[in-house]
């Protein structure tokens, strides 16, 4: 059950990830953002899966996949910071007034969380 939880968030990070490069492409940057951290956020919530862990809070989830994957050496603490930093452009992009992000750091969002995805579909392809 867990490996199919895991696939199943998995596919949903790639088919978010792909709202996020269809929002980018037409300029709409703050809604690339959002699904960008999305994407990370369900590619996360499948590792937690194969240990049976989540929470009903992202700050959670960010707290348990350092835990169990980062601090552990699993995945990259460059994933960490990518994960900590999406979260904090989504929440600037969802709720601050006046708040614009530029083409640059949409890309430089999408390339980061392209990078996590890919590590985690990666240990997830050496264990099932």
């Amino acid at each position: 059950m867990s490996i199919d939880l895991c696939r199943w968030r998995l596919e949903k990070a790639e088919r978010t990830f792909k709202e996020g490069e269809q929002l980018l492409d037409v300029g709409f940057y703050n809604g690339a953002i959002n699904r960008f951290y999305y994407a990370a956020f369900h590619a996360v919530r499948a590792l937690l899966a194969l240990k049976k862990l989540d929470s009903a809070k992202h700050s959670g989830v960010i707290s348990l996949f350092n835990r169990e994957y980062v601090k552990t050496g699993v995945i990259s603490k460059e994933a960490s910071k990518t994960l900590s930093t999406i979260f904090a452009m989504r929440s600037e992009a969802d709720y601050d007034d006046f708040k614009s992000f530029s083409l640059q750091e949409a890309a430089d969002a999408r390339k980061a969380v392209r990078s996590l995805i890919d590590e985690v579909s990666a240990y997830f392809a050496g264990i099932s």
